[in-house]
């Protein structure tokens, strides 16, 4: 029945509005847009993090089974 918890549509409309009458229409794609690269940016930093760990990993045991 709860989509978003205990925030209703009624509840979601009012922060909606307001947040538009703070930011103005014109400015939400622009705060949407800027949101979405943040977003994006920071996957990729987790992943690149990732990747970095698992290169160093796979050296390790490279360097272990070398010297066997």
């Amino acid at each position: 029945m709860f989509l978003f918890g205990p925030v209703g549509p009624s509840e979601l409309l009012l922060i909606i509005l307001i947040i538009v009458l703070i930011f103005g229409a014109r400015r939400l794609p622009e705060l949407g847009r800027s949101l979405g690269e943040g977003i994006r940016n920071f996957r990729k930093s987790l992943s690149a993090k990732e990747d970095t760990e698992e290169k160093e990993k796979k050296g390790k045991n490279k360097k272990d089974s070398s010297q066997d």
